[in-house]
């Protein structure tokens, strides 16, 4: 009779102290957190991770190690109901296709092109690898977007700890570029920290440092619908740039030309779908916009996309002084992406905060220089909303 007692009181002991860890458990679920599972390995052998943050308002985004990749991003809309706005792979499979147009990953060490894949630093030319009609194109034959990167941290805070951050969770990957990859001169150590704010913002901040002069030109290369990612073109979604110039680019090489874009099918300064005038341009829009500003490195808004349907709104802030549109006419239905969606023609928008492409040969475009000893340091902030 006495174990029978004994036992009752163990269970009931038991019970008393676990049910305070669990009911943490369950609150924490409802509060910022992150969590870490396996994604699988490369053709290669190296184990990916995917690191899911989600925030106290219910959205959430998938981060894999390749490529320091976003691979999903669930964004509320009008309703409240998640939806995935990014194009994407649900393995590993699919990201290393040969084929895969650098879904959600991080380009670099020189995001868009260079021409001829040559360029002239302090008086020596450098030749790279030319992966694009005989240009050097996204860091080359194997960028960043093909490098597992190393999870260096993670940050959380459940309320608003300053002005800037509002609740929040982060984590901050690393890749280190050798002397000489891809042909670029110096050891560039690279980190990119995703932000996820209580405010539904997704924030990119970027720092690297070298021991040899260099150039570099990170960026984020997602493909965004706002009406979720199998939901076909995305060309009745509208579009407001805050950019009264851009750089043109015959056969997708900058002239070293700065245009107005008044008077052409590219001026998106009043809100316009983006597929209103696409007809009247050669090939679907793919160039840069020049973001207009009063201080250089600011971190200012540069576009607005809103999907009436979903009632999404997206905002894109960046400290960089190009904004590169892209609208996914290269897509052709031969990709099978998540849940084994066929991504057809304009299937997704980009819209890549950058330096001007071929800034390394055009003295008159913003410097893409990063001498030794210095710091790049940029940020560009994904702010989603709905209609109001």
């Amino acid at each position: 009779m006495l174990s029978r007692w004994l036992k009752v009181a163990v269970v009931c002991t038991v019970a008393a102290l676990c049910l305070p860890g669990q009911a943490r458990e369950e609150k924490s679920k409802t509060g910022p957190r992150i969590t870490k599972n396996p994604f699988g390995t490369t053709a290669e052998g190296t184990k990916v991770d995917a690191y899911t943050l989600n925030n106290a308002s219910g959205m959430r985004v998938k981060l894999i190690t390749y490529g320091a990749t976003v691979a999903e991003l669930w964004v509320p809309d009008s309703k409240g109901k998640l939806g995935d706005v990014v194009l994407g792979f649900d393995d590993m499979k699919g990201f290393q296709d040969k084929n895969n147009p650098y879904f959600g990953c991080i380009v670099g060490r020189y995001a868009n092109r260079i021409a001829a894949g040559k360029f002239t630093l302090e008086g020596k030319t450098y030749e790279l690898a030319t992966n694009n009609n005989g240009n050097h194109l996204h860091g080359g034959k194997s960028g960043f977007d093909k490098k597992v990167w190393e999870f260096v941290r993670e940050g959380r805070s459940d309320t608003a700890d300053d002005s800037t951050k509002k609740g929040f969770v982060e984590v901050t990957f690393r890749y280190v570029s050798p002397d000489g990859e891809e042909g670029f001169p110096g050891k560039l150590e690279s980190e990119v920290t995703y932000t996820l704010t209580n405010d539904n913002e997704l924030s990119i901040k970027y720092l690297a440092t070298t021991d040899k002069t260099t150039v570099i030109n990170l960026t984020n290369h997602a493909y965004f619908n706002l009406a979720g990612h199998e939901a076909g073109a995305v060309l009745d979604h509208t579009l407001k740039m805050v950019a009264s110039k851009y750089t043109p680019a015959p056969d997708l090489i900058p002239s070293g030309k700065i245009d107005s874009v008044e008077g052409t099918a590219f001026d998106f300064r009043t809100a316009e779908k983006i597929g209103a005038r696409i007809k009247m341009v050669k090939g679907g829009y793919d160039l840069n916009y020049v973001v207009d500003r009063e201080k250089s490195g600011t971190l200012v808004q540069a576009a607005r996309v809103t999907e009436e349907k979903s009632g999404r709104v997206m905002d894109v802030l960046t400290t960089e002084p190009g904004l590169q549109l892209y609208v996914g006419q290269g897509l052709d239905g031969t990709l099978s992406g998540k849940g084994g969606k066929k991504y057809e023609q304009y299937a997704g928008f980009c819209l890549e905060a950058q330096k001007y492409p071929d800034s390394p040969n055009q003295p008159k475009f913003p410097s893409a220089v990063l001498e030794k000893g210095g710091k790049y340091t940029q940020q560009t902030i994904y702010k989603f909303s709905v209609v109001k």
